[in-house]
């Protein structure tokens, strides 16, 4: 089993924290973001930070959950660090003038996904939470990020980005970890019930919303003229790096999320992507008035440069 030292990553963890004000926030660059860059870089970055709230409240839930009290601090966190990366990126959206007074709304399959964990996550096995993170890290913020940079001139967002890229590695590093030790030494009757939470109306609930969201953050990419091979190559990270041993491979629930990798990366698999598009244009269908409430917890959140060094906010 390919494993890490989790007490020593506690430690490096704690040692690398940063803050908001770390940053000169007023340093020359803005003036690089071009007219035609900028309205589909709003959007672009609003999604970037609702992706960082979605990631947040996953480890809250398994902050909780976890099964050792070095996992439960490391969590909790990971936690506050993606909503410090979440006020980071709302802090170069008021840079680049793209603040409106009020926080950008989620786009609504991300509003969905949020409702979902507010109702659910707390009360979902450790071991669904353990795998779905990675992949979420790797496909969305760590792709996303990845075309941000490719795409943006201004230094201050690549120092921003250096740090976020920075705790989203170690994130990463025990997520993978954690999965593999969830399949570690499993029989076939304990693999089977890891599986069989599959079938859990709860977890439907969470798979319809899940489903769409890779097929509208690469509709959301193809929108600001990046290739979605790119986005691709991200969620065969997953698959390369969870698979490496045979302790990922036996974890039912990597398997799983492997599968919706491959079918979503395999654009002939017309099966999957025609129902799957549709659901996205359903979802942009909802009336407004039919979605869930935003979550009050979002009006913690600030563009703010914060000199504390763990910002904690309580879902």
């Amino acid at each position: 089993m390919a494993s890490i030292d989790l007490e020593k990553m506690l430690t490096k963890v704690k040692s690398t924290q940063w803050t908001l004000s770390d940053i000169d926030w007023d340093a020359p660059g803005r003036e690089l973001i071009t007219q035609g860059q900028w309205p589909k870089l709003r959007d672009f970055m609003a999604d970037l930070m609702w992706i960082e709230h979605v990631g947040a409240r996953a480890f809250s839930a398994m902050s909780k959950k976890a099964p050792t009290e070095t996992l439960r601090e490391m969590y909790a966190i990971f936690h506050a660090e993606e909503q410090r990366h979440a006020n980071a990126e709302m802090a170069l959206m008021k840079r680049w003038g793209m603040l409106e007074g009020d926080i950008p709304k989620p786009n609504k399959n991300l509003r969905l996904i949020i409702e979902w964990l507010d109702t659910y996550a707390d009360d979902m096995p450790f071991y669904i939470l353990g795998a779905v993170i990675p992949m979420l890290e790797v496909a969305l913020d760590g792709a996303l990020c990845t075309f941000l940079l490719d795409t943006v001139d201004d230094p201050v967002c690549h120092q921003a980005f250096e740090l976020i890229n920075g705790d989203e590695a170690r994130h990463l590093g025990v997520g993978f970890s954690v999965m593999e030790e969830q399949g570690y030494n499993k029989n076939f009757i304990e693999i089977s019930k890891m599986a069989a939470r599959v079938v859990d109306p709860r977890m439907l609930l969470g798979i319809l919303a899940y489903l769409p969201l890779i097929n509208k953050m690469r509709d959301n990419v193809i929108k600001l003229g990046l290739p979605e091979e790119k986005l691709y190559a991200a969620m065969h990270k997953f698959a390369r790096i969870g698979g490496r041993t045979e302790d990922g491979r036996r974890n039912p629930w990597f398997q799983i999320i492997n599968f919706h990798a491959r079918s979503a990366m395999n654009r002939a698999n017309h099966w999957f992507h025609i129902p799957v598009d549709t659901m996205v244009k359903i979802t942009d269908k909802i009336p407004e008035q039919s979605l869930p409430e935003i979550p009050s917890w979002i009006y913690e959140l600030t563009s703010e440069p914060q000199s504390n060094h763990v910002q904690t906010f309580k879902h």
